[in-house]
This record gives C-alpha cells, structure tokens and sequence, in this order.
C-alpha cells in the first residue's frame, strides 16, 4: 500500500505527494532516502522561490530544527539545492531543477525585493560567463538584481 504525505499546512499550496515520487532524485544523488528526508525534500520542492533554514523550521516543525540543518548541509553537499547570498544577512537557498542537480552552466540570476525581503529565482536568466585574467580561479559566481518585486511595486504604486 502506498503511503501519502501531506506536507506542512504553512506552505501556500497545499499538496499529497507519494514521497517515494522523490526516492530517485535522492539515490541519483547518492542520499539515502530516509522519510525525514523526502520529507524535507518535499517541502523544499514546493517552495517557488528562495527559502530560509527557518522557513523550513515553520513548515516542518514536527522534526528537529538541527536535524533539518542537516538535511540542508547534506542536500547542498549534493547539489541538490545551492545557496544564495542576497546581501541581507540570512543564508537562503534554492532547489535545482535540472533532475535535482545543480551544474554551473545552469547557475541563474535572484531578484532581492529591497521592500518584503524575499529573493525571487529568475530561472530563465542564466548568469553570463566570464572570462577571468589567466591565474584567477572562480570558486562561485553570485548574481544578484536588487529592486522592487511586482507585488511590492503594485502595493506601494511604485
């Protein structure tokens, strides 16, 4: 018998998913897939944009907070989700879409709103190569546009 989940009722979009839809992401990227951690994966899945170690922590605040940091230190180690430094001080993150591997080619552009301080994936916007003076070696491009969202810009009449 299939087993179905319901994640957490904070998340904006309330879904059932079979977790074992989300076994082989975690075993191609050679995670053993624990219910803790589909759980998680789940949650991170449903979130459309950048998500915060305490945005996970409200939407799945049955499982250990430490346990979750864990969960995401693993997952990023894996490639699974890669992190974001927006500028405003708390460590985001953001699930890669290509069958939940993150690949350098595939690194896109944030959207940091200056007024609701959430950051925005622009999936479509890939980061340009840059071409670095012989000797220089990149170790992690962050591409980061800073304005106002369109909820924001409506709201204020900007």
């Amino acid at each position: 018998m299939d087993a179905y989940l319901c994640c957490c009722q904070q998340i904006s979009i309330h879904f059932f998913m079979k977790t074992e839809d989300y076994t082989p992401i975690l075993e191609s990227a050679g995670i053993r897939p624990t219910s803790t951690r589909l759980l998680i994966y789940e949650a991170i899945a449903h979130n459309s944009d950048t998500f915060s170690l305490s945005t996970l922590e409200k939407q799945l605040d049955s499982i250990d907070k430490s346990v979750i940091f864990r969960t995401l230190v693993l997952f990023h180690e894996h490639h699974l989700i890669h992190s974001v430094d927006d500028g405003s001080g708390s460590h985001k993150y953001c699930i890669c879409h290509n069958h939940g591997h993150c690949h350098e080619e595939e690194a896109h552009c944030h959207f940091y709103c200056e007024i609701c301080q959430n950051t925005y994936c622009l999936n479509e916007d890939l980061i340009p190569h840059i071409d670095l003076p012989e000797g220089f070696i990149a170790r992690k491009v962050n591409y980061i546009v800073k304005g106002i969202c369109a909820k924001c810009a409506a709201k204020h009449s900007v």
